[in-house]
């Protein structure tokens, strides 16, 4: 159980984690207050807009629309990675909710599959709206998933809350979606991690280079046909093993198949990011060069 951070304690925690802030007219005011209680406070709440430019997510997001009146969240992060702050109370976002995900939450252990709309989460959560139209196509951009690592961590170690006070709101409410794109278990991990970052580790002794591994045998293009949506291969799955070999895995949830899918993408477009001849056409999807590269 925690008291709301006050607006002037919300916007220093925000920028003490690095984040650019933007503070719109009225934000501190702009609030559903008077529809009930904002707190006691348990997380934070991650969500998906389904809008597309930043200036419309955010008057949306500030204004609300017929049947769902504004503020929809406490902030909404840009697809640069920008926080424009809305109100610092109550806001209608969350909705209603399975209070045994509430419960776990509040005791921090894994949230059970939501099945009850019985409790009301405006209540309890922060929430943040994140610019991205929500089909599972458009693109993440990498800073824009660390600004939510980092908005949402924020917030937790103010309160002196660990990453499993993070939730989306498909964990929350039967039937929502959001955030797709992206996993909540990947993003607790990396909020976890930026926790560990601040406990410094003891000294290492020097260890000795590791031996130069024999190359590895580079299979045959198999054309960039075989990575269409509902394909399903074992050059896929070679693809993706090689992906996790490289250190680009992080999007998939239980490892590579033969079945092309929207983790595989993310994963190549990540790698393909990390490449100068590669970055100019990082859609995702494997070309002849992308290959060659994966496996040199």
């Amino acid at each position: 159980m925690a008291t709301p951070l006050s607006a002037d304690r919300l916007l220093a925690a925000l920028r003490a984690e690095g984040l650019t802030v933007v503070e719109h007219p009225g934000w501190r005011t702009h609030n559903r207050n008077h529809k009930g209680p904002f707190g006691p406070v348990h997380g934070v709440m991650i969500h998906h807009t389904v809008t597309k430019g930043t200036a419309t997510t955010v008057r949306i997001c500030h204004d609300g629309y017929a049947g769902l009146p504004g503020p929809l969240c406490h902030g909404v992060i840009a697809k640069d990675g920008t926080i424009h702050l809305l109100s610092s109370g109550r806001a209608n976002h969350a909705g209603l909710g399975d209070d045994d995900v509430l419960d776990a939450v509040i005791a921090e252990r894994p949230v059970p599959a939501d099945d009850e709309t019985t409790t009301d989460g405006n209540r309890y959560f922060y929430g943040f709206e994140c610019e991205n139209l929500g089909d599972g196509r458009d693109p993440w951009p990498d800073v824009q998933l660390e600004a939510i690592e980092r908005a949402a961590a924020a917030i937790c170690r103010a309160h002196g809350w660990g990453e499993r006070s993070v939730i989306g709101h498909l964990e929350w409410q039967p039937g929502k979606s959001d955030p797709k794109g992206f996993s909540m278990n990947m993003l607790r991990t990396r909020i976890a991690e930026r926790f560990g970052d601040a406990v410094p580790e003891p000294p290492k002794k020097p260890t000795p280079p590791a031996p130069t591994p024999a190359p590895v045998k580079r299979p045959p293009f198999p054309g960039r046909a075989a990575f269409a949506l509902g394909q399903s291969s074992p050059a896929i799955e070679q693809l993706g093993r090689q992906l996790v070999k490289r250190g680009f895995g992080r999007h998939y949830r239980v490892g590579p198949s033969r079945q092309w899918g929207e983790a595989d993408r993310l994963n190549v477009r990540d790698f393909q990011r990390s490449r100068a001849e590669l970055r100019g056409d990082a859609d995702g999807y494997p070309g002849p060069l992308t290959w060659h590269l994966l496996w040199s």
